[in-house]
């Protein structure tokens, strides 16, 4: 591959550089958003980039000033870290604090900083205990969380659940019905929902076309009596051209040192690359080489620099295998492989504009915030957990709003990269796509209904989930309300017999009373606000999980919240301790019957592996982390991700010390155990 560019593109890059430094002025779809939230409710829906945060700081800092609170809640962990890190620096450290369950530092704050699903739960602890929440406004970050089909529940309930008294602060990149949901809002909270629309990105976005050979185009131009924006008449007859010269062979990486020195050549570095799967994302760093850090001695010093200071000290990132490719090559591979503490070195090094190019999977488009001057995508489709699907035009905007960086770009580029993978006109039609519509994803499970049942009736529930945005959705015009209608019934029919099915086993075991009041047994249930609450409480009641082992409890745990299947059973490995193989036998048989009872009812049921199981035990039995990485089936991001998961369920347990004191200080002594280096460095 040689580097070349189409000459139409000279006038394009003739704009890559950086603005000069001038005093911030904030644009007025900004302005307008702190005039709307001191009124009244808010959403605003403005591309990636162009300033959301900066919204939230200022009417953070005018609630904070009148002796208020602020509750900012995010989708993601890491998401909750970055803005708990930018927040310490604005407004002090003593004035913010952090939830989001692994983490529960200065919770008396005047602005907190956490995850949905704990305000979700701290709103359901205000409903039973009939205290007001004690917050002056709700800021709601990535508010098209709404539409992700596995937790845009937590999202319409805090939405349902939350005091009219309190406003609302939507925030979101990607909606492409906000006036239909601040409609719901005011039909459900009885006052104005304001939506504030900006569509011009802050740093325009230009794509591009890099052929096989290393030419680059324009993706896209202006074609036709109506001047519509069609792919580019040399990309138009490479893409018909039936015996197309390839980038790389069928299965493998493409020359990634031949591109980054072209995107080099033309200036357009740093490049955060977005590819399938990890596994492409580790190769591809081993594809890049020295040549263009070797250019630039003083950035290579810098680089060395900094990777000691964010290592030093922890032995796990000083000896990491991608270090020295790291330091050599100014490119890093970013996935949910990693431990977390990897990724923050990572991150830390591409915000500081240390690195050239980061191999990333799509989903850290929608996490935290470093943007670069391109994003290269090689894929038109991505992998939602089950198969490859088609992108969608709010994922397409997700990875191409990390193109072009404010303050530090006139022009950002999204390069598209031909491929097996890459179907070039339904890029093209990305492009153009204005974001899709959002979809009420409202469902019922165990912890909702327990909780619900804390402080209401079954037909004041009933009442609630006819305020839910489904509800709204199924009573739209014809057409927009019958994807709603088909999913949830007419007048909400499929979603109340659901409640009801649920309500009913937990009737059957006892958790509730025909009546849906809850028990004794409902009552402490209700404070499992895990996945598996049911199945966890029967083993507790039942004596089936250990009550005085720590690490046998962790181990045990382990086995609910793994999400991997297995094909092999270890079960009968002589390696095996005999201990662990007793217990986990014994819970599993004991829980057997009303697992499958649940199963028969068409409620799920996890599948226990001892592969988990083991793992954690011998991690509270201090077994030395790489030697658990290299012997079993988890990735390093995995597993950091199965003890933190675990250690939520324990966090969970140990609430329980009023009605069962032995096994919650078991669980609190068993989360001493797990949650140590490297794992509880993603804490700190």
């Amino acid at each position: 591959m040689k580097p070349g560019a189409d000459a139409s593109l000279k006038p394009v890059f003739e704009k890559i550089g950086i603005p000069e430094k001038t005093r911030f002025k904030p644009d007025p779809f900004q302005i307008q958003a702190i005039e709307a939230i001191n009124k009244s409710d808010c959403l605003v829906t403005a591309p990636t980039g162009s300033g959301k945060t900066w919204i939230a700081e200022q009417i953070a800092q005018k609630v904070m000033q009148e002796k208020g609170k602020v509750w900012y809640a995010t989708p993601l962990k890491a998401l909750t870290n970055s803005i708990h890190a930018r927040f310490s620096t604005l407004f002090g450290k003593e004035n913010v604090g952090i939830l989001t369950g692994d983490i529960k530092e200065n919770p008396g704050a005047a602005i907190i900083i956490g995850t949905t699903e704990i305000l979700r739960n701290q709103l359901y602890d205000a409903m039973h205990t009939g205290d007001n929440l004690t917050c002056d406004l709700i800021i709601l970050d990535e508010a098209h969380f709404l539409g992700d089909e596995e937790r845009g529940v937590v999202w319409e309930e805090i939405m349902i659940y939350l005091p009219v008294r309190i406003p609302l602060l939507l925030l979101s990149a990607t909606i492409g019905n906000p006036f239909q949901i601040a409609k719901w809002l005011e039909s459900i909270r009885g006052k104005r929902c304001y939506v504030i629309e900006e569509h011009n990105r802050p740093v325009p976005l230009f794509p591009l076309f890099m052929h096989p050979s290393g030419t680059l185009f324009p993706l896209m131009e202006k074609r036709g009596s109506a001047k519509k924006q069609m792919l580019h008449k040399k990309v138009f007859r490479f893409d018909k051209t039936r015996k197309k010269p390839r980038m790389a062979p069928v299965g493998k990486l493409p020359p990634f040192s031949d591109i980054l020195n072209i995107l080099d050549r033309y200036h357009l570095l740093p490049a955060i690359f977005f590819l399938k799967s990890r596994a492409e994302c580790d190769r591809a760093i081993k594809l890049c080489n020295s040549e263009i850090l070797s250019r630039d001695p003083d950035r290579k010093k810098s680089l060395l620099n900094k990777i000691n200071a964010l290592v030093s000290g922890n032995p796990h990132l000083e000896n990491h295998n991608q270090r020295q490719t790291l330091e050599l090559t100014a490119t890093a591979s970013h996935h949910s492989g990693h431990l977390p503490a990897w990724k923050v070195v990572v991150e830390t090094l591409m915000a500081e504009g240390l690195l050239d190019a980061m191999f990333a999977t799509s989903t850290v488009a929608a996490g935290v915030n470093f943007p670069a001057r391109s994003v290269v995508i090689l894929n038109s489709d991505r992998f939602n957990g089950v198969e490859f699907m088609p992108l969608t035009p709010s994922e397409f905007s997700q990875m191409s709003g990390r193109a072009g960086r404010r303050g530090m770009d006139h022009i950002g580029f999204a390069i598209i990269l031909p491929g097996k993978f890459m179907d070039l006109t339904h890029v093209a039609k990305l492009i153009r796509a204005p974001a899709l519509d959002i979809e009420s994803q409202i469902h019922i499970n165990f912890s909702m209904v327990l909780n619900l049942l804390l402080s209401h009736t079954p037909d004041q529930v009933k009442m609630l989930l006819e305020k839910s945005f489904a509800s709204y959705q199924a009573v739209s015009g014809k057409n927009r309300g019958k994807r709603a209608r088909r999913k949830y019934g007419p007048d909400l029919e499929n979603l109340w017999n659901d409640f009801l099915d649920h309500m009913d086993l937990l009737a059957a075991e006892n958790f509730v009373t025909e009546n849906g009041k809850l028990t004794e047994d409902g009552l402490w249930a209700s404070k499992l606000r895990i996945d598996s609450p049911l199945l966890v409480a029967q083993g507790i009641r039942k004596n089936f999980l250990p009550r005085t082992d720590p690490a046998l409890l962790a181990a045990i745990i382990g086995a609910f919240v793994n999400e991997k299947e297995f094909t092999d059973d270890p079960l009968y490995n002589p390696s095996l301790p005999k201990i662990l193989k007793q217990v986990f036998l014994d819970a599993r048989k004991g829980l057997r019957p009303f697992a499958v009872d649940m199963l028969k009812k068409g409620f799920d049921a996890p599948n226990l592996f001892i592969q988990p199981s083991l793992l954690i035990f011998l991690w509270a039995h201090d077994e030395p982390w790489e030697n658990l990485v290299t012997r079993s089936d988890f990735a390093e991001g995995d597993f950091a991700r199965l003890i933190l998961r675990t250690g939520d369920n324990l966090r969970q347990i140990s609430k329980l010390e009023k009605i069962f004191p032995v096994i919650a200080k078991t669980a609190r002594d068993a989360l001493d155990l797990i949650l140590k280096e490297p794992v509880v460095t993603f804490y700190h």
